[in-house]
């Protein structure tokens, strides 16, 4: 076997189609688009890079095929916030064989010590987390967009190898043909209607005050989350214009008390149920392809992608108004038939709790896994964030 760094346009190619080669014949994948992979590789697109650095391979058996693919990085705003140097690894691909898997591991883990790391969690992505984020290890059915979906032999190759799990991230369902439970619906009319409660969804015209209020937000809300740091309203604006082709303005909703942000809910249509249909590629072709798709009203999912609240406005029931709001939405758009809630890690049990209060049911399992490098198969878990983060603040 030999490895190959990924330099030049036609090493890139191949690492694109390592996928596609791995997964032939596999009903259930839908593969990622090409032009969102190389994104993420490309200093230019990828905001990652203004602090951090990475790099892919190709692996090649003996007859010049490629068998398998994966990629190392270092993020240097987090790599050094935890008890090591800790940095990532993603992308991986490869054929049924552990000695081939194994080498691909021990690159990054060569990679990644050579620049002063002693950890490396994976698989994971060179930007943020709701996209190409976690191992499949349950729930082997056709991915969302941005979801990663893998053979069900990956788990013993990186079990095997001496990961760990670091964090759990679990996909819940809501069936939108089944109405919400009672109880969770009386808590929602009852806050909706609070004095000072406002709600409003997103509107392109008004875009720069919603990411100045989903900063505010973000920040607050997730200050407590292990390795935090802020978001970068320019990473807001260009998350949004890549979502802009798909984008329901009323998918995405803002709550307010007394006129201040204090919760939000971002939710999107399920691409993947287009993209299924153009093998990664948005080229012309696969651009009429989509527009095509789109004017037949295939969408029958939303994912939510990220839900937040601000610590002073936990437990006030805020997050099931805004579902009652999102209800009545939907019932406007009756070829929707379902929400995937993802993902929310054990970490989160605050989010769990509402997720099982909306009456979802479990979809499917991801693992977050931790390697390190002088100590193989021993564990270390990601902090569990308080169930009531208000007393941090007051």
């Amino acid at each position: 076997m030999v490895l190959k760094e990924v330099t030049d346009k036609s090493t890139a190619r191949v690492f694109l189609d390592v996928a596609r080669d791995i997964y032939r014949g596999d009903k259930n994948w839908i593969c990622p688009l090409d032009n969102m992979v190389e994104a993420v590789f490309d200093p230019g697109v990828n905001v990652f890079f203004a602090h951090g650095e990475a790099i892919r391979w190709i692996l090649y058996d003996d007859h010049n095929k490629a068998i398998g693919r994966v990629a190392a990085f270092i993020n240097r705003k987090k790599a050094f916030n935890f008890d090591q140097p800790t940095g990532g690894m993603g992308f991986f691909e490869c054929i049924n064989n552990k000695d081939a898997a194994y080498l691909l591991f021990d690159t990054c883990k060569a990679w990644l010590k050579d620049k002063g790391m002693e950890a490396m969690d994976g698989p994971i992505n060179f930007g943020e987390n709701d996209n190409f984020w976690g191992l499949l290890v349950e729930g082997f059915m056709p991915p969302s967009f941005g979801m990663n979906y893998h053979h069900p032999y990956y788990k013993d190759f990186f079990e095997g190898y001496g990961f760990r799990p670091y964090f759990e991230q679990v996909t819940n369902h809501l069936d939108l043909t089944k109405p919400f439970p009672e109880r969770f619906w009386k808590i929602a009319d009852w806050v909706r209607q609070k004095p000072g409660y406002s709600f409003r969804h997103f509107t392109w015209k008004d875009s720069e005050q919603f990411i100045g209020d989903f900063k505010t937000i973000y920040d607050d809300g997730w200050q407590f989350h292990e390795n935090f740091t802020p978001i970068n309203p320019d990473d807001l604006r260009k998350t949004l214009n890549e979502m802009k082709p798909i984008m329901d303005e009323e998918f995405i909703w803002f709550a307010y008390v007394d006129d201040n942000p204090a919760a939000f809910l971002v939710m999107i249509p399920d691409a993947n149920q287009i993209f299924r249909y153009l093998n990664g590629k948005l080229n012309l072709f696969g651009k009429l392809k989509f527009w095509y798709y789109s004017k037949r009203n295939v969408f029958t999912r939303t994912r939510i992608t990220v839900m937040g609240v601000r610590p002073k406005y936990q437990k006030s029931g805020i997050e099931s108004a805004i579902f009652w709001h999102m209800e009545k939405v939907m019932n406007k758009r009756p070829g929707y038939k379902e929400v995937e809630l993802s993902w929310v890690g054990d970490f989160n049990p605050k989010m769990r709790q509402l997720h099982e209060a909306v009456g979802s049911h479990f979809a499917k399992r991801h693992i977050t896994y931790r390697y390190l490098f002088n100590a193989p198969g021993q564990s270390q878990k990601a902090t569990v964030i308080p169930m009531d983060t208000r007393q941090h603040t007051e």
